[in-house]
């Protein structure tokens, strides 16, 4: 079963709000089989929601939408639905019922624009929004089906988990497709395409191979659509003849994150670790306390990005400093064993680098990198020359340093 997504909104079009809805969408339904063929994002126009529309039924069975459904006027698509479908708008009792429960638990009255949220085309299924005003509509017709949920994501989620998905899972029968994914880091997304190019070229048919690019990872998705089993451990098998070659690279698998990998290792051996960052500002920190249950492993850091606080701080000699300059080997292990002694863990690691845009030399252009590491094993540094705008080298640096920890953790240091 196919199915077109259309996210509705001026907003979307001119950057101000990122489209966060169709992906977290389109991997619901990827789970139960139903198979999103096409995206699309159109404005606030009565005529590019209708032209949108109609486009999607060439190519989909199912046309779900998100946006447009609040109480004001720039909220248009349920007038636009219900020309669409020829049909009028009518008071449901329940919505509004559910309204008046929504504002009074909140101290407020229902004002009259709210209550218009009640009124809905008399063609389509309420589908009831209990975390907000704007419910739902379904429509069905010539063997499609037609969703509108809100565009507030919790909303949306919930109705889709809640009553959307059981519906198109019973709509979708048993067609499943079967993915599986190998994570890697630390390799170019075009190495790896000639180091497995003899397996991808010997794939059968009704196996795709994806390339998935990241800062310093690439992950590749092997899928089986319309899948059984005798087709799944096909899939398997065409994995574990990747892994034989890139196994050095592969950090995870499927959902996995580096974060998680490394949080689980730490856990495994009842570890700690804590960092001193300088260039990345805590974006390690932020990666690592991301995972649920990071307490179990994660101590603290030193953002510690002016020099004073590396001396005054961390312990690092300021004549180093001065000497080696802040991004350095020398600096960086400092950082590390300084870290690892004040907060007491098992592992440190440290950043400290030129992220850009401005500060390079031609010594130490921008992209310039050291990640120090600090531990039961012993204490070594990094360079790295990245070559990214600020975002990127920070995340390269969040990525590297995790990878760097997970490689001794499992007693694997790449030198």
């Amino acid at each position: 079963m196919n199915c077109e997504i259309i996210t509705i909104g001026d907003e979307l079009l001119i950057g101000q709000v990122i489209d966060t809805n169709s992906s977290w969408m389109a991997a619901r339904l990827n789970e139960i089989g139903v198979r999103v063929v096409q995206k699309t994002t159109v404005s606030d126009d009565p005529a590019h929601i209708t032209e949108a529309i109609r486009r999607a039924e060439t190519r989909a069975a199912v046309i779900l939408m998100t946006g447009g459904l609040g109480p004001t006027k720039d909220d248009l698509t349920k007038d636009t639905l219900c020309r669409y479908f020829n049909t009028e708008l009518v008071m449901n009792s329940k919505v509004e019922a559910d309204l008046v429960s929504y504002f009074s638990a909140r101290g407020r009255e229902l004002t009259e624009t709210n209550r218009k949220q009640a009124e809905l085309p008399a063609a389509c299924k309420p589908l009831y929004n209990k975390l907000g005003t704007a419910p739902g509509m379904l429509f069905e017709k010539d063997n499609r089906v037609y969703i509108s949920l809100p565009g507030v994501p919790y909303e949306m989620k919930d109705i889709m988990t809640e009553q959307v998905i059981p519906l198109l899972k019973i709509k979708a029968g048993d067609i499943a497709i079967f993915h599986y994914t190998m994570m890697t880091i630390g390799v170019g997304e075009s190495f790896l395409a000639d180091l497995i190019s003899d397996v991808e070229s010997g794939l059968p048919p009704y196996i795709k191979l994806a390339y998935l690019p990241s800062p310093g990872m690439v992950r590749l998705r092997l899928s089986c659509y319309g899948s059984n089993e005798e087709k799944k451990l096909q899939v398997l098998d065409e994995v574990n003849k990747i892994k034989v070659l890139i196994s050095k690279y592969i950090y995870g698998y499927n959902d996995e994150t580096i974060e998680m990998v490394v949080g689980n290792l730490l856990r495994e051996k009842g570890n700690t670790v804590s960092f001193a960052e300088s260039c990345t500002g805590g974006y390690l920190s932020h990666l690592v306390t991301s995972i649920p249950g990071s307490s179990d492993y994660y101590i603290g850091s030193s953002i510690s990005y002016a020099n004073e606080v590396k001396s005054k701080f961390l312990g690092v000699d300021p004549e180093v400093i001065h000497e080696k300059g802040a991004v350095s080997e020398e600096v960086a292990l400092a950082m590390a064993k300084g870290v690892r002694s004040k907060l007491g863990s098992t592992w440190a690691v440290s950043t400290t680098g030129v992220a850009g845009p401005g500060g390079g030399t031609p010594e130490k252009p921008v992209g310039t990198i050291w990640i120090g590491l600090d531990g039961p094993s012993g204490s070594f540094a990094k360079k790295f020359n990245f070559a990214g705008d600020r975002l990127r080298n920070i995340q390269l640096t969040g990525a590297f340093a995790l990878n760097m920890l997970r490689k001794e953790l499992i007693g694997e240091r790449d030198n």
